[in-house]
């Protein structure tokens, strides 16, 4: 019990940090009703108590990773609970979450954009920046899983001297080509669609006599000026990455899954399993993307720029992708006894043995609580829609351990240890990775516009047009 027990009070912690955040972060920032003044919140010199205490916060928490990273360079993956048959621990459960809540945040951005959809004016930016933090956190748990992480370049194709060339049956090698991918293509989708604020960014900021920070965006802007040939490129190459990201989250996801296919645990060796990851993963990055709109909203006052009608929006596709959830979780209760009896057996032990309360919480948590989307009341309540994206996002993170753990606890082998039982310096290392995940959205807010201020001039021309 106390692994759940500290999720809880790690929850409830993040909890009251977000509500703290939006709290002083009303207190500490001006709100003007200009929504060029409020995308040009990074010029300011003063940020707001919000977001003073909210990087301190986050920065301990990459002190966490760093005691934790150079723990285990010093004393190796012994200090993990992992043991016989528990192979895998928190160092897969982190990673398949964290690529979870990237991949649906940049299915979400990509869409919208492919779409052409309103609502990508209002929170494209910040979702492809969650996207991209969610994939650095995630990069670090192949890498450390390694034991000896300094030798991470054995797993790429590089001409080796004797020509041992890296075993493609390796999961290390998915890993390495799907979270590559992963990085290159949402660093592309969201740089791209930054480049023409960083040029607005470099002209305000020359104007205010900040002559160093103009020169940084103007590098950046790659010499943006604004022509018709320039938009007609971008729009061309911002449509072109944005289509390149549905079939990478795909891959990226599916790769994840099949680490669990390609082996003979009976409740891993299904074809459901990748099916099973992408669609449960929809609710965590879509919580996490409104939790993130409703502080940016509260705290930056971006409420002509995130309207209510986004926040409705927001929330009706995160119950959307809830139910989704719902219903194939349903699905496989029906399939499982459809299958072998060893199939059968396995997934009865995952949803009625000791992992049971994680799986059933996972279940509570990401397909039936954020139905209370569905209300406009709920959805008008800033604590509510906190509770519930991070909500999404924790039983996302159950669902994942129940699946990793709860899979292997029937061997056929003589059991030789305990159940597993994360570690401390584990519990160390995922605190560590959420606070690397707050740290470079709070730095990303502090530095660069959060909402797309092309698309902004371009949604009032409209409405001024129509």
């Amino acid at each position: 019990m106390i692994g759940p027990l500290r999720l809880v009070v790690g929850a409830a912690g993040g909890v009251a940090a977000a509500l703290l955040a939006l709290r002083l972060g009303r207190r500490g920032t001006p709100t003007g009703t200009d929504p060029a003044q409020a995308v040009l919140v990074p010029l300011q010199r003063r940020y707001g108590r919000g977001f003073t205490f909210g990087l301190l916060g986050a920065s301990l928490g990459v002190l966490l990773l760093a005691y934790a990273v150079v723990a285990l360079l010093l004393v190796g993956t012994g200090l993990w609970g992992t043991n016989i048959p528990f192979v895998w621990g928190f160092d897969l459960i982190n990673y398949v979450w964290w690529i979870g809540i990237a991949n649906a945040a940049s299915l979400f951005a990509a869409i919208l954009v492919l779409r052409r959809h309103g609502l990508r004016t209002a929170v494209n930016r910040f979702a492809e920046a969650a996207a991209l933090a969610a994939v650095a956190a995630a990069a670090l748990y192949p890498i450390l899983h390694l034991g000896r992480p300094w030798l991470f370049h054995w797993v790429l194709p590089y001409p080796a001297t004797f020509q041992v060339w890296p075993q493609f049956r390796s999961t290390l090698v998915w890993d390495l080509w799907g979270i590559l991918s992963h990085v290159v293509v949402t660093s592309l989708f969201w740089y791209t669609g930054l480049i023409p604020d960083l040029a607005t960014m470099r002209d305000r900021a020359a104007l205010r006599g900040r002559m160093l920070a103009a020169r940084l965006y103007g590098l950046a802007a790659l010499g943006w000026r604004g022509s018709v040939v320039h938009w007609a490129r971008h729009q061309a190459a911002y449509r072109l990455v944005a289509a390149l990201v549905l079939p990478m989250l795909v891959s990226a996801q599916t790769i994840v899954a099949l680490e669990f296919a390609s082996t003979l645990v009976p409740d891993w060796h299904q074809g459901r399993v990748p099916l099973h990851v992408v669609v449960t993963g929809l609710p965590a990055g879509l919580g996490v993307v409104l939790v993130l709109a409703i502080l940016l909203r509260g705290t930056l006052g971006l409420q002509h720029l995130i309207d209510d009608a986004d926040m409705r929006l927001l929330g009706q596709l995160t119950a959307a992708a809830a139910l989704a959830s719902l219903w194939l979780y349903g699905d496989e209760l029906l399939a499982a006894w459809l299958e072998e009896d060893a199939t059968r057996q396995a997934s009865a032990a995952r949803i009625l043995g000791p992992y049971a309360p994680l799986w059933w919480g996972g279940v509570a948590l990401t397909a039936v609580l954020p139905q209370l989307l569905w209300s406009a009341r709920v959805r008008r309540s800033a604590a509510a829609g906190i509770l519930i994206g991070l909500g999404a996002a924790a039983g996302v993170w159950l669902d994942r351990f129940a699946l990793v753990a709860g899979g292997l606890l029937h061997d056929h082998l003589p059991r030789i240890g305990p159940a597993y039982a994360p570690s401390g310096p584990e519990w160390t290392l995922l605190l560590g990775t959420v606070g690397l995940f707050a740290t470079a959205l709070l730095l990303f807010a502090r530095t660069l516009p959060v909402v797309s201020m092309f698309e902004t001039r371009h949604e009032e021309d409209r409405s001024e047009g129509a």
